[in-house]
């Protein structure tokens, strides 16, 4: 009988995202060895892309290749297909129609490669290394530039038959409601529960309070992280805001719930500092729309990892499950 030594095995972890791409290699105790980055969008051609990539990452795999075994690269990206190995119409990359890009990396770093969704990949890290570690019935939202979501149900992540259920965040919360800057969709929660949401959020907000403190900052830096510093200091628009944003959140959390029956909602992204400002008027909002069946048996938890590492992590991931 042979004991395969786990401590001596790492994984690429990466994670694409629009502007820059975050990597690095992790142990199986989830602990970041050495990491980097590259820019996303300076690339159109994807093998430019992969071949900046290899460069950077090579001399780190080369680093620990006398004392690590490389079992494999996992990977997040926006619209990737787990099934397929591809990237599909991808609206903040430049990569248009389909990339296989789980082809392309396997030809050039000749190893095992993984792809999912960049939610996803965030809600199996959380599965393996962080805050939903033992559970098998949850909800990973990610609120950030836009809102992502990872379904887990009786342990597994839920695909569905294409490799693109999941998609939370364009689910209409509004009818008819507040068009979305790049789906063109009316009223879905992204458009409100985004950083890029709450921006215009804020806004409209700072018209209707001409005494609001966010008329101290301009119309760029009137967004999420203003509102927050306004709320801080007691500002009734900014605390309107979030009231706002987390009431429209709580509406779609309660029929996510009544659809999955979850033990707990994860929260992650920069959104989420804005803590019971955001998340209280959410759970409130929730539990009141709820069937009673449902009621005060959903908890919420905000990731503990680090924001810089979490993609990282929940990218490599994938390959020690898989």
């Amino acid at each position: 009988m042979s004991i395969i030594d786990l401590s001596h095995q790492i994984a690429l972890g990466i994670d694409i995202g629009g502007t820059t791409t975050k990597f690095g290699l992790v142990n199986s105790r989830g602990e970041i060895l050495c990491q980097n980055t590259i820019r996303t969008d300076v690339h159109e051609d994807v093998n430019d892309f992969i071949d900046e990539l290899y460069a950077v990452a090579n001399p780190m795999l080369e680093q620990y290749a006398k004392k690590c075994d490389l079992i494999g690269i996992g990977m997040g990206a926006p619209n990737a297909n787990f099934y397929e190995g591809t990237i599909e119409d991808a609206p903040n990359l430049l990569w248009t129609g389909t990339t296989p890009m789980v082809e392309l990396m396997t030809q050039k770093f000749k190893t095992k490669t993984i792809i999912t969704n960049d939610a996803n990949a965030a809600a199996k890290g959380e599965m393996q290394f962080g805050a939903a570690k033992g559970l098998k019935n949850f909800i990973m939202i990610t609120l950030g530039t836009g809102v992502g979501s990872g379904i887990v149900i009786n342990g597994q992540l839920v695909y569905g038959h294409d490799g693109f259920a999941g998609e939370l965040g364009h689910t209409i919360v509004i009818p008819d409601g507040r068009k979305h800057w790049s789906t063109g969709s009316k009223g879905s929660l992204e458009a409100y529960a985004s950083a890029t949401g709450i921006a215009i959020t804020t806004k409209e907000f700072r018209n209707r309070y001409p005494a609001s403190l966010l008329h101290h900052y301009s119309e760029a830096e009137c967004n999420a992280k203003a509102a927050f510093e306004c709320a801080e200091k007691g500002d009734e628009a900014a605390l309107e805001v979030f009231r706002f944003t987390g009431e429209i959140l709580g509406k779609a959390l309660s029929n996510f719930v009544m659809f999955s029956s979850p033990e707990a909602i994860l929260f992650f992204g920069g959104v989420v500092k804005a803590g019971d400002y955001l998340l209280k008027p959410a759970y409130e909002q929730m539990e009141m729309d709820l069937l009673p069946i449902f009621k005060n048996k959903v908890n919420f938890a905000v990731s503990q990892m680090k924001e810089s590492d979490a993609a990282i992590l929940g990218a490599a991931s994938l390959v020690w499950e898989n």
